[in-house]
């Protein structure tokens, strides 16, 4: 499993961390997510919108 780089952002206010998508998924088009066990996957289209499924 590939490490994450740091957060962008950090509001301080809600401790909401700010990733680039594009980022999260390197060169492809996909990523794998996985939380407690599951994984899911988030998507960039063609029309530059991000789905995200399990």
């Amino acid at each position: 499993m590939q490490k994450l780089t740091p957060p962008h952002t950090r509001d301080s206010t809600d401790q909401t961390a700010t990733y680039d998508a594009r980022t999260l998924i390197g060169d492809g088009v996909k990523a794998e997510i996985v939380l407690d066990g599951q994984t899911y996957t988030l998507r960039i289209t063609c029309a530059g919108k991000l789905i995200l499924t399990k």
